[in-house]
């Protein structure tokens, strides 16, 4: 069992940090590997709708996406952190998980657990928190949620580890995930199948 978190702050170990660490750590204790990806301060390039990637795949742009898209196999839950910049995640975050989920596809994420954690000095949080959780209600990808709204405050790390209730929240977060991880391993173990999902149907809406 193994869990990506996907550290969308540009602030490599800042409060997003702290928060994704929490999750991490009670993860481990349960025997789930963690692995923290940290998207870096470089630019990242957003969707140009090229169609390489339904040919191939895989994003057209040559960078964390593809590592990503290409270990999808071994990745059984994906946590997303992000701060909160005017009551959104992160733009660098966002326009990685645009690529990120288009180029894969609904099969390849169907049936990984997903969860979001935000930072926040103050307030935004909740609708930042929507906003990501989004990418896992389009692609059949069971939400993993926590005693209260996965959130942690504060203007520093040093501020976020003084949110008693935030980590704690962070800490259940991880038990909630590596019980519903052990749940699915002990479904597939036991011949539980996955689900059977008609083929998609597209409507946009226009009628002739």
């Amino acid at each position: 069992m193994k869990a990506l978190l996907i550290n969308g702050s540009p602030n490599e170990q800042g409060c997003t940090y702290t928060a994704l660490c929490e999750v991490a750590e009670t993860l481990k204790k349960h025997g789930v590997e963690t692995e923290l990806l940290y998207l870096g301060k470089k630019p990242i390039a957003g969707c140009i709708d090229c169609g390489h990637c339904f040919e191939t795949g895989l994003c057209v742009f040559q960078d964390k996406v593809n590592e990503v898209l290409l270990r999808l196999k071994e990745i059984d839950a994906i946590v997303l952190g992000s701060p909160v910049y005017y009551a959104g995640a992160s733009g660098q975050l966002t326009v990685f998980l645009d690529r990120l989920f288009f180029a894969g596809g609904h099969d390849r994420f169907q049936g990984k657990l997903g969860a979001s954690v935000v930072s926040c000095r103050r307030g935004g949080a909740t609708a930042a928190f929507d906003r990501l959780n989004k990418y896992f209600t389009i692609s059949s990808m069971p939400i993993v949620s926590s005693q209260y709204w996965n959130h942690v405050h504060g203007l520093t790390p040093d501020d976020v580890r003084k949110d008693e209730e935030g980590l704690q929240t962070m800490r259940t977060l991880g038990e909630n995930m590596a019980w519903l991880l052990k749940c699915i391993e002990a479904g597939r173990k036991n011949g539980v199948a996955l689900p059977n999902y008609e083929p998609r149907v597209a409507t946009n809406f226009i009628r002739d």
